[in-house]
């Protein structure tokens, strides 16, 4: 359930703040500004906007050198002025080339194990550098910036803390060392304490849009565990991937393809291993920006977004790619899961519980004209509101 780049972007022109909140540069965002197309990993979205600060929040993972290459192609493409305007939490932990490492080391081992596959991780490190956080020997910005000294204790400590349990990972600990010195330097002008500064900022009534990464149905806590993200992508990461409080949220908007995409394994009920899915990734361009891998691509499944709407509570969604059915005789929509003929009444909480499931299906005509250069509501097919609506109905929500 993608798209929020376009969203965002198109939300930019009335905030004055734009933030992540969690997850590192296994997102990816595409915002395309004329004829220039940028690839977001880890800047939120909003960098491009003149007049909107953008900042990286303490429950982001920031991988540095990936971070500074990220800035150096979007400058390439025409990026300014991000000096001004970009500020990074000192809060947020740093991911290390050994993290990445381990994520493809752990991957590996995953998939020798009985019981068990591979879960199709991006190999970015986000879970092995949320694991040092929670096990407490991760290393954050602040550390970097405050005492290098310091810094390097933590730093060789955290290597010889997983060196032990993983023997075939090996560290430059004086070439990191000497890359970080460096990096030290190029991201201090960009630090701040994030907290305190978001709160100045609503203090004075300025407007934060809150930028997620990741679906929600790879939240660590309510996604299809373990093929899940180590973040949660879902509503509470703002309150601790920023420092707001729940009662400092006013809006929240979902974002939904008029389909549904996955990357990487795990169930997926409505997936559609035929002409259907082909079609769908061919011709919605479905390749992850982060990895370039083909999205898995299925109808709407309502059973899903019910569910993350029951989590997030989404004030508005919006729909995104209809347009991709332009070409299609018809279109479905997965309106329930069956269980041995019974509908389920509640989303399943493990592997296990997708066994077995049947998807039920409504089938609705498609509408055969081109819908890419309308922008009203009023003036689309008659079948393609029809679509619309029909789903807005069944979430109960309205579709923006």
């Amino acid at each position: 359930m993608r798209g929020r780049g376009k969203l965002v972007d198109l939300l930019c022109d009335k905030m004055d703040v734009v933030c992540r909140c969690q997850g590192g540069n296994n997102a990816g965002h595409t915002v395309i500004v004329g004829d220039k197309k940028y690839d977001f990993h880890l800047l939120p979205s909003g960098v491009i906007w003149e007049g909107c600060d953008s900042v990286i929040g303490n429950g982001v993972v920031i991988h540095l050198p990936g971070f500074f290459d990220e800035l150096e192609k979007n400058i390439a493409k025409g990026l300014t002025g991000w000096e001004n305007r970009l500020k990074i939490s000192d809060k947020a932990h740093l991911v290390f080339d050994l993290h990445q490492d381990l994520d493809g080391l752990q991957e590996t081992v995953r998939e020798g194990l009985k019981g068990t596959t591979k879960i199709g991780t991006t190999r970015k490190g986000i879970g092995p550098t949320y694991a040092s956080k929670m096990i407490r020997n991760g290393v954050r910005v602040a550390d970097l910036l405050d005492d290098f000294e310091s810094f390097t204790d933590k730093f060789c400590n955290l290597v010889d803390i997983q060196t032990a349990a993983f023997p075939d990972l090996k560290v430059d600990k004086a070439a990191e060392l000497e890359r970080y010195k460096v990096f030290a330097e190029r991201i201090r002008p960009l630090v701040v304490e994030s907290v305190s500064y978001l709160h100045k900022k609503l203090k004075a009534n300025k407007k934060v849009l809150v930028e997620g990464a990741n679906a929600g149905m790879i939240d660590i806590d309510f996604g299809t565990y373990p093929y899940v993200t180590s973040s949660n992508c879902s509503i509470g990461g703002v309150c601790t991937g920023l420092g707001i409080p729940p009662q400092l949220i006013k809006n929240v908007f979902g974002v939904m393809k008029a389909y549904t995409t996955k990357v990487g394994d795990g169930p997926y009920p409505t997936e559609q291993i035929n002409e259907v899915g082909e079609f769908l990734r061919k011709e919605g361009h479905e390749f992850g920006v982060t990895t370039g891998r083909p999205r898995r691509c299925g109808w709407f499944d309502l059973p899903a977004m019910k569910y993350t709407t029951m989590v997030n509570g989404y004030t508005a969604v919006a729909m995104t790619k209809i347009d991709i059915f332009d070409k299609m005789d018809e279109v479905k929509i997965g309106v329930s899961y069956l269980k041995n003929g019974v509908k389920m009444e509640h989303y399943p909480s493990s592997v296990k519980q997708f066994e077995g499931i049947e998807v039920e299906y409504i089938t609705l005509p498609g509408w055969k004209t081109s819908i890419s250069e309308i922008r009203k509501f009023e003036d689309l097919p008659q079948n393609c509101r029809h679509y619309i609506q029909i789903v807005e109905a069944m979430l109960g929500l309205p579709i923006r």
